[in-house]
């Protein structure tokens, strides 16, 4: 009846639960029998010979479950077979009872009936234990399945998760790849010596960008460096065009953001508001803390107007709040808007949970920065 070949070992939590168990119902048979007033030593045989096969007989059902995979059954083919099961061992589970009590434990028992009856009302008996044993089994393994399957799925989700902020991050850097090769193709035969500058500045651009493949966050001081050589590069093409300034409190770089981020809402306020200027534009960014709030504050003003296309979104806005979204939820912000108080002024405005790197500044200065030709690094 039984098949052993396929089911997997018992575990320690089975065994405890088995001796647990039967134990407690061999102490329930005892206060029987003393309720009757016949707790005796062979009555005490009688309990140890009913428990014994019991337990043996379920562990052999816990193999035959196992190994036929009934546990993945729906609900009605799977009591099907549980009532046919539970009338076999219930029976065979009597015989074999009533074997050793008459053959091996022999208690005195004059004027007892051991006739049909009482082998129906045991069996009977047994069978409602073994239905109370079934339900404890599957009702323990329907919740370990379940529990593991919300494990699965949060692994899923993460897995899920970390794959669409590698894609975002692989459609952002070929585009801001694209650009750097432009400006430098734009000054190789005008001005070499500024086009190997421009290089080196690309060159520092694009490791930042390959090293950072496998980073969602990084400090915002580190960001600010990316952010100096992009500027950079286009103050080389742009000239007296574009005039920028960096006012950061120092006490946020250690603050941690997701790469890029910044570098590209400078690269959008360069290539939408200042470059179709033929009068240029200026860029402004400041980086604080809202500690009431416990967030970081970083807003990016430039000359321009803000007229986005409904039918065309860019591509690496939407990224970059989709990275945000992934990372901190519905915590972070990321806005673009006409700046309310100042004709011709476009904000873009970045609000994250404040999250520190281990190596917090302890002072609060700020850094100012000017025309690329003397701005001062802002990690210096």
């Amino acid at each position: 009846m039984f098949a052993y070949t396929s089911a997997p070992a018992p575990s320690h939590l089975y065994w405890r639960a088995q001796l647990v168990g039967w134990s407690l119902y061999a102490v329930f048979n005892a206060v029987l029998f003393g309720a009757f007033g016949k707790l005796s030593a062979d009555t005490l045989q009688v309990t140890l010979v009913i428990v014994m096969p019991l337990l043996a007989l379920t562990h052999g059902l816990r193999y035959h479950i196992r190994a036929n995979a009934w546990e993945k059954l729906s609900v009605l083919p799977l009591l099907g077979r549980l009532l046919l099961t539970n009338l076999i061992l219930s029976v065979l589970s009597q015989v074999i009872i009533w074997a050793l009590i008459i053959w091996v434990v022999r208690p005195v028992a004059s004027g007892e009936p051991h006739g049909w009856p009482q082998f129906i009302g045991y069996a009977l008996n047994v069978n409602f234990v073994l239905w109370l044993w079934e339900g404890f089994y599957f009702g323990w393994h329907y919740l370990r399945s379940y529990k593991q399957a919300e494990v699965d799925k949060w692994k899923l989700a993460a897995a899920v998760r970390e794959a669409e902020m590698r894609t975002l991050k692989a459609q952002i850097n070929p585009h801001f790849m694209f650009n750097g090769l432009n400006n430098i193709r734009a000054l190789v035969m005008e001005d070499p010596a500024r086009a190997r500058q421009m290089i080196t500045h690309l060159s520092d651009l694009l490791r930042y960008s390959i090293q950072l493949n496998s980073t969602e966050q990084v400090a915002l001081a580190h960001e600010l460096e990316i952010v100096e050589h992009y500027l950079e590069l286009e103050a080389v093409q742009l000239e007296e065009r574009l005039t920028y300034s960096l006012d950061v409190d120092k006490a946020t770089l250690q603050t941690l953001i997701p790469p890029m981020t910044l570098q590209l809402l400078v690269e959008n306020a360069i290539k939408h508001g200042i470059a179709p200027r033929p009068e240029g534009g200026n860029i402004t960014l400041t980086a604080h803390l809202k500690l009431a709030n416990q967030e970081l504050h970083i807003t990016v003003r430039n000359t321009g107007c803000y007229a986005p296309n409904p039918s065309h979104k860019g591509l690496g806005l939407h990224n970059a709040q989709e990275r945000l979204f992934l990372l901190f939820g519905e915590q972070a912000q990321l806005t673009i808007s006409n700046d309310p108080l100042q004709p011709n002024i476009v904000l873009a405005q970045v609000h994250l949970p404040l999250v520190l790197h281990p190596t917090t500044a302890s002072s609060t200065t700020s850094l100012i920065g000017s025309h690329p030709s003397t701005f001062p690094s802002p990690i210096a």
